[in-house]
């Protein structure tokens, strides 16, 4: 059976949130999408994930959600980690910690689709191995999912290529995320794993990753924090549509994405992000 699998590059504070409300049902629809899964690290101002945007998410026909590296910044998402079963932190992160490194999804025609948080270790925050990891986790979601998907949350393309190299056969997409620049290296590998390097960024891209010009340049410029305040002009959703046999597990398709809103919305935060970090000057 053919699935169409659409993943969401990471979704950055209200601009990113606003047109995930405005264009993917629509975009389910004309596509004829099984099951979404949407980067969701940087939705809450810019940094984290609060509850009352999970929640909108999965209205606005979100499936399943990873994060990363800021899967804690903020500390009120913690118990939805604990208890949803549709969310993922990083794998490879210490078991002790709060949250799940998997989650399915039955899709309405019936098979179910797995997908696997991943984050890099080069210019990165410490986290176990990622290779080992996902060797760990393989055996069981083969037995229970019939498509599997892995999200690499890394830094450097060599790193998430390596993964793509080494999960080719054994999953049916691997996909980056992170850097919030789309790649032009969407492919089919030889075993038969859709893979990209990064599948880009959902939000502002009239910015510096999602963030306002000028407040970053002058860090960069002085080495000085200034605050990286969400950006709203030229928003955009990007991401890859795959198309998937759930029989062979393997991938027959993969294309970009890329969405443009229609209209602009000059509002960079709102009561759901929390309360936003002023002094917050990383990415």
């Amino acid at each position: 059976m053919k699935l169409n699998i659409l993943c969401i590059g990471d979704i950055v504070g209200r601009p990113g949130r606003r047109i995930i409300a405005d264009k993917l049902k629509a975009l389910v629809k004309e596509r004829s999408i099984d099951c979404v899964i949407a980067n969701a690290e940087n939705a809450a101002g810019g940094s984290g994930l609060t509850p009352q945007i999970y929640n909108k998410l999965l209205r606005y026909g979100v499936n399943l959600i990873t994060l990363g590296d800021h899967t804690y910044r903020k500390r009120e998402i913690i118990p939805t980690l604990e208890t949803a079963d549709n969310i993922v932190r990083p794998a490879n992160f210490p078991t002790s910690a709060a949250g799940k490194g998997t989650a399915m999804y039955k899709t309405g025609k019936g098979p179910t689709v797995a997908v696997v948080a991943l984050i890099g270790r080069l210019f990165m925050k410490p986290g176990d191995c990622p290779y080992n990891m996902i060797d760990r986790i393989l055996p069981r979601l083969q037995q229970e999912a019939d498509v599997i998907v892995v999200d690499m949350h890394a830094e450097a393309t060599s790193e998430k290529i390596a993964m793509g190299y080494h999960l080719d056969g054994r999953v049916s997409l691997c996909f980056g995320t992170h850097t919030h620049v789309a790649t032009a290296d969407e492919r089919i590998m030889p075993k038969g794993t859709a893979y990209i390097t990064d599948i880009g960024m959902t939000g502002p891209h009239d910015s510096i990753l999602g963030r306002g010009v000028e407040s970053v340049l002058k860090s960069f410029r002085t080495q000085m924090p200034y605050p990286f305040e969400i950006a709203t002009d030229d928003v955009r959703m990007n991401g890859v549509l795959a198309t998937i046999d759930s029989h062979t597990k393997k991938a027959e398709r993969i294309e970009r994405i890329r969405i443009d809103a229609e209209t602009s919305d000059a509002t960079s935060y709102d009561s759901d992000d929390g309360k936003p970090e002023y002094l917050n000057n990383h990415f």
